[in-house]
């Protein structure tokens, strides 16, 4: 009976530990999340919060999460650091940080969104010498990402992004942008995150696109 007795403890304070630990995780993954929108503002806000979320993934050394959304960040600060010669770095970092989530969950496709980005980053310091290289590798990463998963609608928003922005005479330009933008919101309007901490950014981004191109 003893013996049942504190296998019984044992589980239910294993089961309070593992509660407790879930709820502080979760709590500072929402408060991070929640400062997001305001730190896109902010190169140096954006930085900070990049590392707040790795420190929140090195904590907990089996969530993905944290790690995908510092490497987000990281590489949003990179496509606005204006000075060139620092954009590599800053895209290698968040390279580091997606491969600790790739890691934890691999052929994940939002993982595959965050590589393409990064490819996309270090492209943009030289399009014309580079495009070869990081232009494919980012493509590469899109096809994946919906294959992966068809149902994500970020894939088709970051093609459409990239379309817009590119010059009419290379195949881009808002004609061929929008046919994967509205298929991105199409897809928007089905879509539901798997949690409140799940990816569920770029509606609003898409739906932007759309309207400037109309």
């Amino acid at each position: 009976m003893k013996k049942i007795f504190f296998a019984a403890v044992f589980i239910l304070t294993a089961q309070f530990v593992m509660a407790q630990g879930s709820e502080k995780y979760n709590n500072a993954m929402k408060k991070n999340l929640e400062l997001m929108t305001e730190a896109f503002k902010n190169p140096e806000s954006l930085l900070a919060l990049a590392n707040n979320f790795e420190r929140i993934g090195e904590a907990e050394k089996t969530e993905w999460l944290p790690f995908y959304y510092a490497a987000l960040c990281q590489v949003n600060v990179g496509f606005m650091e204006a000075d060139k010669s620092k954009t590599d770095g800053i895209a290698d970092k968040a390279t580091s940080l997606i491969d600790k989530a790739d890691f934890l969950n691999p052929k994940n496709s939002e993982i595959s969104c965050i590589k393409s980005m990064i490819a996309s980053c270090h492209m943009m310091v030289d399009p014309m010498q580079r495009y070869m290289q990081y232009g494919a590798e980012s493509s590469k990463q899109l096809q994946a990402a919906m294959q992966q998963d068809p149902a994500n609608p970020r894939p088709e928003l970051l093609i459409g992004q990239g379309l817009k922005y590119t010059p009419e005479q290379f195949g881009g330009g808002c004609k061929t942008a929008i046919v994967q933008l509205e298929a991105s919101m199409k897809k928007f309007v089905a879509f539901t995150a798997a949690s409140l901490l799940h990816p569920n950014w770029g509606k609003e981004m898409t739906m932007k696109m759309i309207d400037e191109c109309k």
